[in-house]
């Protein structure tokens, strides 16, 4: 087939070709579109380019060794959710708690599906965003405590703080979490 043509070729066209032949040339084809989207998924994650190229490597050897294990509708949707988890379980196996990772089979999904990660993404982007407003302190024992899953009293060991502090910093950090996401979610739906 020549170049130009597949150059052509929707996304689930190439799809339909692979699950017809099982040439992985169609998956590379597939993957050479999404490089960049891919580079930029990793670099949001890992924030350096050199281990955000590694973890593009390792998600091409995930998709041609995954793709042939399910039936997939939206490639660009689940190749997305395979390069956030992957980095996700990089970040954790480093020691860095991100939000929880998605399971394989979450990554096939329906249209109502899809749209419910997609809003399941910016309530992330917008809870990351709204843990920057929260006082230093309160920030420090909200992310310790629900992210890091540590128990009260490694959060005083930690920080340094009393136990009565860091219930109260976790409390006050919690109730102004919702005020704050309540706000950005008013002011998402006024644009």
């Amino acid at each position: 087939m020549k170049a130009g043509r597949v150059d052509h070729m929707t996304d689930s066209e190439l799809l339909e070709l692979y699950y017809q032949d099982k040439d992985p040339e169609w998956i590379g084809r597939l993957l050479e579109r999404y490089t960049l989207l891919l580079l930029g998924v990793c670099m949001k994650y890992v924030k350096d380019e050199n281990e955000a190229k590694d973890c593009v490597q390792q998600i091409f050897l995930k998709v041609l060794t995954e793709v042939s294990k399910y039936r997939i509708d939206y490639f660009k949707s689940w190749l997305y959710m395979v390069a956030k988890n992957h980095c996700l379980m990089r970040l954790r196996n480093n020691g860095i708690k991100g939000p929880k990772e998605l399971k394989e089979e979450m990554l096939v999904h329906t249209e109502p599906e899809k749209e419910e990660l997609i809003k399941n993404e910016q309530t992330y982007d917008l809870l990351e965003d709204a843990i920057t407003e929260l006082s230093e302190e309160q920030r420090q024992c909200v992310i310790l405590f629900y992210l890091k899953k540590n128990s009260y009293q490694q959060v005083t060991e930690k920080t340094g703080f009393n136990l009565l502090q860091v219930k109260s910093y976790i409390q006050n950090g919690k109730r102004n979490l919702k005020i704050i996401l309540e706000r950005k979610l008013k002011e998402k739906k006024a644009h």
